[in-house]
């Protein structure tokens, strides 16, 4: 029985995950997000009682041998794992050991405006941070930070570490019904996004039951946000099946990908199986490439 190391999980968009908790025993963030899938708790700036890293890796070992087929080892947290003392000893710790997996963190990106976390975050092969809103008004609704902690702030920090790292960088954007599903918002996310240029954009809503009252929004509310966006890598998490199959020309094809590229995800979710195979035609005909962007498969321009 692992302490610290849980999984292997499944994940849509990683592949077979090996996570590494390093808050086990409370909650430790500094943020309270409406959405959270773990209890409301008030935000905090440092882990109450972090494991030592050792006894971390000591369990990764462990664990490696006991699933050598993963495809990442994953640090989070019961919270934010940026706020853990000795991140950057781990991490290296953590590629010393880690064979031919990639190494990958869940941050919420609030203390990426910090050189030293930045030093730390290139270390690893994928990087995921959150960026939920654009507008500070936006982001202390939905994401409840602790005081002091300011989007501006955090979306420079992202820039800057964008142009350090040469890996693959994805943004979550999380949407709730009512607070961030609006037009303004989404041309604010835009503005962000193409200044941060991030290999993949994660784009879904509420599918847990979250920390307070707040829901999330439809599969079709998603597709729709993510016209928005522009012709970012976008990998909309579809939460049910397409009412009705789509034929799409390869004309079609090429003009819908020219605008923004289609994940795996959404040709299984829309594409009609005559759409499917005209899809194969193009990518064989040199018109449409094929491209593994952290585990998701996504069809672009050529």
């Amino acid at each position: 029985m692992f302490k610290y190391i849980f999984g292997p999980i499944q994940s849509r968009r990683f592949g077979l995950s090996l996570g590494v908790d390093l808050s086990p025993a409370d909650k430790s963030c500094n943020f309270d997000c409406l959405y959270c899938e773990l209890k409301p708790s008030k935000a905090v700036t440092a882990i109450k009682t972090p494991p030592l890293v050792e006894d971390i890796v000591k369990e990764t070992e462990s664990a490696l041998l006991q699933y050598p087929n993963i495809d990442v080892i994953t640090i989070t947290a019961n919270g934010e794992p940026t706020l853990y003392p000795d991140l950057d000893l781990l991490v290296d710790e953590l590629n010393r050991i880690k064979g031919d997996k990639k190494l990958l963190i869940l941050s919420n990106a609030s203390n990426i405006s910090d050189p030293f976390v930045q030093k730390t975050m290139t270390k690893m092969d994928i990087v995921k941070l959150s960026l939920d809103c654009a507008t500070q008004k936006c982001f202390k609704k939905i994401d409840r930070p602790a005081r002091g902690v300011s989007i501006e702030k955090i979306i420079e920090g992202i820039k800057e570490f964008r142009e350090i790292f040469n890996k693959e960088l994805i943004i979550e954007i999380l949407i709730v019904e009512g607070i961030n599903d609006k037009k303004d918002e989404m041309s604010a996310l835009k503005k962000a996004l193409d200044m941060i240029n991030p290999d993949r954009i994660d784009l879904g809503t509420i599918d847990r039951p979250p920390a307070y009252d707040v829901k999330g929004v439809s599969t079709q509310k998603l597709k729709k946000l993510s016209e928005y966006l522009g012709a970012h890598n976008i990998s909309v998490i579809h939460k049910n099946r397409a009412e009705k199959k789509v034929d799409f020309s390869k004309q079609e094809i090429l003009s819908t990908i020219k605008r923004r590229p289609q994940s795996a995800m959404d040709v299984e979710y829309l594409f009609s199986e005559k759409s499917k195979e005209n899809l194969v035609r193009l990518v064989k005909e040199g018109k449409v490439a094929k491209k593994d962007i952290a585990g998701v498969l996504f069809y672009l321009p050529a």
